[in-house]
């Protein structure tokens, strides 16, 4: 018989009291590698500028080794911790960190901070990798 970790019984049992089933957490594999990028734009609430960014980020998620990627704004949240002053957050995954500095080296990232630097006054970077498991 397999042995069953607490975390597996608990979702069992809730799933069984709710009469479905729940999914499994995945883990992302600890060779993966995060690239988070929070721009600021030069001219805060103009919609032409916004637009104009969300296009180049809408062209550089066109990078054939991004695994996925995300295209954000501030959420409506209200804690106090949240840093809410940013414009866009570009959020993407590699499958290693190889694969990120590819991306970096990429035509299409190249002609993106070429053609659409010029908004923005500051990035801020966040890169991680997973722990060791």
């Amino acid at each position: 018989m397999k042995e069953q970790t607490r975390r597996a019984f608990v979702k069992g049992s809730v799933a069984a009291g709710l009469g479905t089933a729940l999914p499994e957490t995945t883990i992302a594999p600890k060779e993966m590698f995060v690239h988070h990028v929070f721009f600021y734009l030069k001219n805060k609430g103009n919609a032409a500028d916004k637009a104009k960014l969300l296009e180049g980020l809408n062209m550089l998620a066109k990078v054939p080794n991004i695994k996925m990627v995300h295209i954000g704004t501030p959420a409506g949240t209200t804690r106090e911790v949240i840093e809410k002053t940013y414009d866009f957050s570009w959020l993407c995954f590699f499958d290693s960190p190889a694969e990120e500095e590819a991306y970096q080296k990429h035509p299409i990232h190249d002609d993106f901070r070429n053609n659409y630097s010029s908004l923005w006054e500051k990035v801020v970077i966040y890169d991680s990798v997973g722990p060791k498991r």
